[in-house]
């Protein structure tokens, strides 16, 4: 079993930055895609961005160029780096891992609240 926990969130004005973290309980980032999703009110989650064991990243292209994903092999953490930030950026953001070889798996945080608002 794997645990992901977020933090980071809060409440930021409009243009300003926030990092995200994602502490994970296992070393897994050599066989694990590790990814940011955020879901808004009335809205279906969706992907933010991407890591994947070898490191390629991946962006929603509402996103690029002002977020970024990363993580640290010795802290377990990944993180996303959220800067120019807009009021739609406003959403519960959820870390998400994910094994697509065998034997599959997907595990998910609890969620962190970032509001963009002045």
């Amino acid at each position: 079993q794997v645990k992901l926990v977020e933090s980071g969130g809060g409440l930021v004005q409009p243009g300003g930055s926030l990092r995200l973290s994602c502490a994970v309980s296992r070393n897994i980032f050599s066989i694990y895609t590790m990814g940011w999703y955020r879901q808004a009110p009335g809205n279906q989650r969706e992907l933010v961005a991407t890591i994947t064991s070898g490191g390629s990243t991946n962006y929603a292209d509402s996103v690029k160029g002002r977020f970024s994903i990363s993580r640290d092999n010795a802290k377990i953490t990944v993180y996303l780096q959220m800067n120019s930030l807009k009021p739609e950026d406003t959403a519960v953001y959820y870390c998400n891992a994910v094994r697509l070889t065998w034997p599959s798996g997907e595990y998910w945080g609890q969620g962190t609240q970032v509001t963009v608002s002045s």
